[in-house]
Order: structure tokens, then sequence, then C-alpha cells
């Protein structure tokens, strides 16, 4: 989360409210990775390192009590750059688009993910200093969930939709724009039915609608292959393979 709300202020056009909204959070976060890479050095204090040892531990026994090894063999029992799976970062995961409402929804999305891991921990351990860490990260990930949708709010809301609004909505395929589609062959498969199929639509500019989908082209005809490419000659039209063209 800090390089995604780092990478969108270092990239935001318009007003500049967002962008220093979002230096200030990525900030924020510089210091919770501290807290936690602190923390994760902390609860490895006493870890067995030895491999008698964690052959003694019936918790270590079962594929190392949990543990990633690598804590042991390169950082000498202290945190790594990686998710909660043991993930290398690797910044696949920003999502920095330039597009202030489409952000705000990322940002509400990781932050609400972030929330739940965080909730799990504090489930998961009863020592009070780690509780009354993860105490104030909860609730600063209902902070930036808030900040982040009332950005979102502030920036048009519903009325930024469909991002982005600067799109003309006359250049798309409006028979499809809100329709909800159903691949059910079978007649008697029962569309599923919500909000999202009847009424009018999210952004108000349209009426939802179930449509039972069918195909709309022809079959595909990719025609020979190349005789310079690796395909068998079965795939190749004989007068290709006779001149040696495509």
């Amino acid at each position: 989360m800090c390089l995604q709300y780092l990478f969108q202020a270092w990239g935001a056009r318009g007003p500049a409210k967002y962008r220093d909204l979002l230096l200030e959070t990525g900030t924020e976060e510089i210091g919770h990775i501290e807290m936690l890479a602190t923390a994760v050095a902390m609860n490895l204090e006493g870890a067995p390192v030895a491999m008698e040892q964690a052959a003694a531990d019936p918790v270590v026994a079962a594929v190392l009590g949990g543990m990633n090894v690598q804590h042991v063999i390169t950082t000498c029992m202290a945190a790594m750059p990686a998710d909660a799976s043991g993930v290398p970062f690797n910044c696949s995961h920003v999502y920095a688009s330039g597009n202030i409402a489409a952000d705000m929804l990322s940002n509400v999305m990781a932050e609400s993910t972030g929330r739940m891991l965080a909730v799990q921990l504090f489930k998961m351990t009863d020592d009070p200093g780690m509780k009354d860490m993860l105490r104030f990260l909860i609730a600063r990930d209902t902070m930036h969930q808030n900040q982040f949708l009332a950005a979102w709010e502030e920036a048009g809301g519903r009325a930024s939709h469909p991002i982005p609004n600067s799109f003309p909505q006359d250049e798309e395929a409006r028979d499809f724009s809100y329709s909800f589609l159903s691949f059910g062959a079978d007649e008697s498969v029962v569309p599923p039915a919500g909000a999202w199929s009847h009424g009018k639509s999210f952004d108000g500019r349209g009426e939802f609608e179930t449509k039972r989908m069918v195909p709309l082209g022809g079959i595909p005809d990719l025609g020979y292959a190349s005789p310079d490419s690796g395909a068998q000659s079965e795939q190749m039209e004989a007068s290709s393979l006779a001149t040696g063209e495509t």
C-alpha cells in the first residue's frame, strides 16, 4: 500500500489536494512497515535455528511451525520484503492508474484486505504488545477506508462513473452498457437476480436488464500456419509448402 499511494501521488494530475492526501498516507505507511518489520524480528527472537531444535519442537516439526525458513537462511531472524504468504514484493501489486476515481476505489480495496489480515492476526495472538500494535493498525485501516471513500465521493462518487467518465458513452455498444449477461445454455438455468439485474444503474445513466448471451460473430478462421513456423505440416496449406510462401 505504501508504494501504491506514493506512485499514485507522484503521477497525480489535477487538484493538488488529492496528491497531498496520497503523499501523507504513503508516508504514514512507511512507518507501518517499520512497525511490522520490528514486530516480525521480535517474534522471531528465540526461534529454533538448528535442525535438532526444530525437530524437537512438535509445532516447528509441522512445516517448521509455519515459519518461513528463509528467516533463518537469509535474514538472521529479521523481516523480509515479502507478503503474508511469503511471496516477495515485486511491485506487481502497485496500482497507480492516474485516474483519481479508479485509484481511490483501488485503495479502499487494499485497505479492506489489509484490515482483514490485521484482524486475523489479532485473533491469533495473546501477546498484549502485539494486540496493542494491531489495534492501532486496524484503526488506521478504518480511517484509510473512510478517507479514500470520501475522496472518491468528492471526486464525483457515482457521478464519476463509468470510469473514465471522460469517454463519450455514445461510442460504446450501448445495447450492452447496462446488461447483465447470462451464459447458461440451458433455458432452465435462471440467471442470478439482484440490484445489478434490474432497476436504475449504479451511475444513474441507464436501466439494468438481464440478457441471455448468444454468439454474435462467426466461427473464427485463422487460416493456415506459416511454413516458417514450428507447426505440423498438416497445418500448412499445400501451395505454401511448395512455394515457401504464406
